[in-house]
């Protein structure tokens, strides 16, 4: 775990941008849910997940101007925790908005584990994975919004061909505009 906060800070200071338009966010989530994109790997409980989001990036307005961000996710059970950072978009001027995001994240989850009754491995297949995202928000006033938000864990293959189950988190985040 103290791997994991080490990565968090290097991040943080490796992404910072000018200050404006910057939020911090937390949230809690269903830990490994079900959907076509993950294999059961038996892990349970809920995340507590808190990150911050960075001022639009002008450097890389050639994408979008995306937000960097870094987060960090602890499971209540004891399951599968990470931390990393990456980039996001926010998609609408409106009330309602959506944000998709991509990153790379590190995690403390098994090196190895294999579930017999599916004779498969289950662990994660690598310490280094992706980590996709997509949210709906919905602005409540000038400086809070709140996001209904799935995040995936995975090595999409790359890593290891053979094996790769990834988490799915659903849940809801709050934000508050710095």
């Amino acid at each position: 775990m103290r791997q994991i906060a080490i990565l968090a800070a290097a991040m943080t200071l490796g992404l910072a941008s000018p200050a404006s338009a910057q939020e911090a966010f937390a949230g809690v989530y269903v830990h490994e849910v079900a959907t076509p994109f993950t294999f059961e790997v038996n892990e349970g409980g809920a995340d507590i997940q808190a990150g911050y989001r960075f001022a639009p990036s002008q450097a890389l307005s050639f994408i979008g101007k995306p937000q960097p961000y870094v987060l960090a996710s602890i499971n209540t059970d004891g399951d599968t925790s990470f931390a990393g950072g990456g980039l996001s978009w926010k998609i609408g001027h409106g009330p309602i908005y959506v944000r998709p995001g991509i990153g790379l994240i590190v995690h403390d989850g098994p090196d190895e584990r294999f579930n017999p009754v599916a004779q498969r491995r289950t662990d994660l297949g690598s310490r280094l994975l992706f980590e996709p995202e997509i949210a709906i928000g919905a602005r409540v006033s000038d400086r809070v919004s709140i996001e209904a938000s799935w995040v995936h864990i995975s090595h999409a293959r790359l890593f290891n061909s053979g094996q790769n189950p990834g988490i799915d988190m659903m849940g809801v985040r709050l934000n508050l505009a710095m």
